[in-house]
């Protein structure tokens, strides 16, 4: 492993209870102003002492540590084992499939990034001060160094911030360039006050969407914190269980996982709940960071025309309007979130191939996604919803 200098260890944890969490936190920045909450020892803790990520899901806990001489954090990342590439929002699965067809084992790999959550954040989580640099590029030759050691396929970083993506780049690894879409708030008075800087056409087109919703008898409220109540999550469970039926993927996320959720990071849970008839008939889980709510996961009991829209995008909306957030950030996928006013973003991943062949593969394909991606999102740009008069309309 490498040396810190000031006999600075490098530690390999199997579970995220077994480090220091005061120390983690500050090496996320936790109760800052850009708190990202699933960053948080107690986020992480929810996953995996709900069973939700674990060996058994094919998440096998190996959070990297960088600890100084007295024993206290100073460094430290988010990292699994993957038996599969699934809940990483970042697809490989070509990859996985191209190496093992010409008799590479591409399982297990080793992933830093957080669980089903694809949400941008840092993912070098160093404590500030003037050796944050060098105990940064620390903390990536200790990735690297683990891969080689534990002899696995490659080093996946999802969603990282573009500055560590840059560091990652100039450690050796292969950049993947991606989109999202988020809304930014402009310094709306209200949702009024946004849908004024639309077109006339999109004015239209949202309100005849929430009226539709608000006519069918639909009742559409968030909850926060103590508001939630078990029976809440009872329902958003089953919501849940559902969508992932529906699309024949797997739900990791156990009963336990919300109500633990719920407790641990109290007033940062944001439910969108809706109800027809006293009856909850649709969800949607978001987390409010210190700048941002994060949209995560939604579920319906039937179909209900443009519920989606109001439980996931408009009501969002509303709700970072209200609590002054700059942004929410509604998960991945969906140019339709352009029309509503969510703008295109780009989001990274970094990458690193042991199989030397393998990797300049990988590195030639990753060069050729990224501009046919750099194009979409001029594309994509360009059918802004605002009037030309709002200034940036990208």
């Amino acid at each position: 492993m490498p040396d810190g200098g000031e006999k600075a260890t490098v530690k390999i944890y199997r579970r995220i209870e077994d480090v220091d969490a005061p120390g983690w936190d500050a090496c996320a920045g936790i109760g800052g102003p850009s708190d990202n909450p699933f960053l948080s020892h107690a986020f992480l803790k929810v996953l995996e002492e709900s069973q939700s990520a674990t060996a058994q899901a094919g998440w096998l806990p190996q959070h990297l540590v960088i600890e100084d001489a007295a024993g206290s954090v100073i460094a430290c990342a988010p990292m699994y084992v993957k038996s599969h590439s699934q809940g990483e929002y970042v697809f490989d699965h070509g990859w996985a499939d191209a190496y093992q067809q010409a008799g590479g084992q591409y399982y297990p790999k080793l992933l830093v990034g957080i669980p089903f959550t694809p949400v941008t954040g840092p993912r070098l989580l160093v404590q500030p001060g003037s050796d944050a640099e060098r105990t940064r590029k620390l903390l990536i030759a200790g990735m690297l160094e683990v891969t080689r050691q534990s002899e696995m396929s490659s080093l996946h970083v999802t969603f990282p911030i573009e500055d560590e993506a840059v560091a990652l780049e100039k450690a050796g690894m292969v950049l993947r360039m991606g989109q999202q879409f988020h809304w930014e708030n402009q310094g709306y008075a209200d949702f009024e006050d946004f849908l004024a800087r639309l077109t006339s056409r999109k004015r239209k087109t949202i309100r005849r969407e929430r009226s539709t919703v608000a006519e069918a008898g639909i009742r559409v409220r968030p909850l926060v914190g103590a508001q939630i109540e078990p029976r809440h999550w009872d329902a958003f469970h089953r919501f849940y269980i559902a969508t992932y039926d529906r699309k024949w993927g797997y739900p990791y996320l156990t009963r336990e996982f919300f109500s633990l959720l719920g407790e641990r990071l109290a007033d940062q849970v944001v439910l969108i709940v809706a109800e027809k008839d006293g009856e909850i008939i649709a969800g949607a889980l978001n987390i409010r960071g210190g700048d941002a709510l994060y949209g995560r996961n939604w579920g319906c009991a039937g179909e209900f025309k443009f519920l989606h829209f109001e439980a996931c995008y408009y009501q969002a909306i509303e709700f970072a309007i209200a609590n002054g957030l700059a942004r929410v950030e509604a998960g991945t996928q969906g140019p339709h979130k352009i029309q509503r006013g969510y703008r295109p973003r780009p989001t990274w991943s970094a990458h690193w191939i042991r199989d030397d062949g393998f990797r300049r593969a990988v590195t030639d394909f990753c060069r050729r996604e990224r501009r046919a991606v750099e194009q979409e999102l001029a594309y994509l740009a360009a059918m802004s919803p605002f009037r030309q008069s709002e200034g940036d309309v990208g």
